[in-house]
């Protein structure tokens, strides 16, 4: 599989799947976890709405780079969690070659020569 380019149109596209699935490689979580554990991991720098994360993680789900699985979990009820699949462990290590890229390409034009 190639690596993900990284365009400049779709960085929050690609931003919010890197980050969503680089936290699936610690193991399965609910949505709410994920939005959680990105916002620590990050200082509180990336935070997700309801709006933003569910269309998201099921965009992923129905491309099979992560497979959501119910459970009844206490007094809420039934969650659903996601973990990731082959295809999506692939994908996210190619997601993030293709971020370093990009980034070191960035910095080479906006930072001041020193």
């Amino acid at each position: 599989m190639d690596r993900p380019l990284i365009e400049p149109q779709s960085l929050a596209k690609s931003c919010n799947e890197a980050l969503i699935l680089a936290c699936l490689e610690e193991g399965p979580r609910h949505g709410y976890q994920i939005a959680l554990d990105i916002e620590e991991k990050g200082g509180g720098y990336f935070r997700f709405n309801h709006g933003t994360l569910y269309p998201i993680l099921h965009k992923l789900e129905k491309e099979g780079l992560i497979k959501g699985a119910w459970s009844d979990e206490g007094p809420r009820g039934k969650r659903k969690s996601y973990g990731l699949t082959a295809k999506g462990r692939r994908y996210v290590a190619n997601l993030r070659s293709g971020w370093r890229e990009f980034i070191e390409h960035f910095l080479e034009v906006v930072e001041a020569e020193e």
